[in-house]
């Protein structure tokens, strides 16, 4: 039998299909339609070659790299490509040269992409802080990780930050069909034939990672031999196998159904039945790590203060999981989800949270009490007004005293209830004077 990658180009034999179906314009790149529809501020500064520094965030396989590649196929200017993991000082020093001398010969910009940027410590941050700032270079990071948190803040201060979503099974979809349609990038000089089902089932599996569906169908197609008319046909069993997951015993909607419920059970206090959905759920093919995903998220917002401890036990579920694996994670998962369908139920973390974030969205001049100030930073004229701060373990733990900004005093978001712990909260507060 003929070899199956003697039938490929030799570029399309060595390069991943991932790598193949990259789109190379705006016009190819699906999915994030919040930050890359038409009209938006990214497209059309792609478009007009007049992208400022930027940080493209979100999970894997959702196009932060793809977008970064456009971005170089795009520009005038020359695109230097790092990684943080495998660069240093010295890498960025070199860009630095170059593009001073890029820019003084011929007045290019130089972008410079660095992949994995929250890997870069503090040192190699401050290295390229000056050279961003002064347009140097325009400087694209892309990271898994959030940057407010993971990142040099002054690095992040400098840039636009652009958030990346997990991408739809529909878009997933879309891109596979693409693939398999396209006799140039896809797989060229082979006849193949895909099973919707099996489309379907690497899509939902993927989890919104295009490159896991891209290399599941890859390696179903790659793995399966043609028949005897030529032709490469993959059914759901390749599908299963190439993603090594099994089909789940029930189709898409149902799956959301069954979450649903689980969800609801949890809230609800039904432990028999939480229990049920979850083997459900998992025996029909559901990684046990979104199921615990969703105790963890339902110990905070329904059990809440009521327990603080059901989110110590279901935090300790998923590093068990981890650790242990299948079958024997399934045990502290289960403890955990009797653990919060038991609990005291409250929802005022959840509330807090929202009401707090509208008013972080809405309310404008929210300065910080001059008695909070970092002092160093404040002008003479504001140290001389500066009302003291009134150290809480002198006066026993606790002192009143302004928290809030002059806009905000007085606004409260917080409401301990009835239920378990809270109620010792509420007496903790009363007797502190704070809800009086």
């Amino acid at each position: 039998m003929e070899d199956i990658f003697d039938m490929l180009d030799y570029k399309s034999a060595r390069e991943p299909l991932a790598e193949r179906m990259r789109p190379k314009t705006l016009s190819e790149f699906l999915g994030q339609n919040h930050i890359a529809e038409e009209g938006s501020l990214l497209r059309r500064a792609i478009k007009m070659d007049n992208l400022g520094s930027c940080i493209f965030w979100g999970p894997p396989g959702s196009g932060k790299t793809t977008l970064a590649n456009i971005i170089a196929n795009s520009t005038d200017g020359k695109f230097v490509k790092l990684n943080a993991v495998s660069s240093g000082v010295a890498d960025v020093k070199r860009v630095v040269e170059d593009a001073k001398n890029l820019a003084k010969m011929y007045g290019k910009k130089t972008y410079l992409f660095l992949d994995e940027c929250h890997r870069f410590n503090k040192t190699q941050s401050d290295s390229l802080l000056p050279y961003i700032e002064d347009g140097t270079i325009i400087f694209i990071g892309s990271t898994t990780e959030n940057p407010y948190a993971a990142m040099t803040p002054a690095i992040v201060s400098r840039c636009r930050v652009f958030e990346l979503k997990t991408l739809s099974d529909e878009i997933i979809k879309k891109a596979l069909y693409r693939a398999i349609n396209d006799k140039k990038r896809g797989f060229p000089n082979l006849e193949i034939s895909v099973d919707d089902e099996a489309v379907n089932h690497i899509a939902l599996m993927a989890s919104g990672d295009m490159r896991i569906a891209y290399n599941a169908l890859e390696m179903a197609v790659l793995t399966t031999p043609p028949s005897e008319n030529g032709t490469v046909h993959v059914t759901l069993k390749d599908a299963e196998q190439s993603i090594q997951k099994k089909s789940l015993s029930y189709d898409e909607d149902m799956f959301y159904d069954l979450l649903s419920a689980f969800c609801k059970c949890l809230r609800g206090s039904a432990t028999d039945a939480a229990l049920y959905y979850a083997q459900r759920l998992i025996k029909g093919g559901c990684d046990p790590l979104i199921i615990i995903r969703r105790v963890i998220a339902h110990a905070a917002e329904d059990v809440g203060m009521a327990d603080p401890q059901a989110l110590v036990i279901a935090v300790s579920a998923l590093t068990a999981l981890k650790n242990m694996g299948y079958p024997e994670g399934m045990l502290p998962l289960s403890e955990a989800i009797i653990y919060v369908c038991e609990a005291e139920k409250s929802n005022s973390v959840v509330i807090a949270m929202n009401s707090a974030g509208e008013d972080a969205e809405k309310v404008k001049d929210d300065y910080v009490p001059t008695n909070l100030r970092n002092t160093p930073y404040m002008s003479k004229e504001q140290l001389k007004a500066k009302k003291p701060y009134l150290y809480p373990h002198d006066y026993g733990g606790y002192v009143k005293q302004q928290y809030m900004p002059d806009r905000l005093v007085g606004k409260k978001y917080y409401f301990p209830k009835d239920n378990g712990y809270e109620k010792t909260v509420k007496q903790l507060r009363k007797k502190k004077g704070i809800d009086d």
